[in-house]
């Protein structure tokens, strides 16, 4: 599945052009890797977000290409959570 879809299906990112413009930003990497819109996940794939003063790391655990809302955090774990600070 696409990073902007998976990203769009599980509500991580609402708007799928918005996940599009992040990650073609390079503000989203697949494994350590910088990942593009149009990268494939998978599960056990590991996001890490980056979202203005926070970093968000994700680990997909099921891939839907359409879900309900409250079936949406099912398709994935957050590890980590944290703040960053600009300076």
């Amino acid at each position: 599945m696409r990073l902007d879809k998976f990203l769009k299906v599980s509500r991580i990112i609402k708007r799928r052009t918005l996940a599009k413009e992040i990650a073609d930003q390079g503000r989203i990497s697949i494994n350590g890797i910088p990942g593009k819109a149009s990268s494939n996940v998978k599960i056990g794939d590991e996001l890490l977000i980056r979202f203005g003063q926070r970093l968000m790391t994700v680990e997909i655990i099921d891939l839907k290409e359409t879900t309900r809302k409250e079936e949406a955090s099912e398709l994935y774990r957050v590890v980590k959570e944290e703040r960053v600070n600009q300076e």
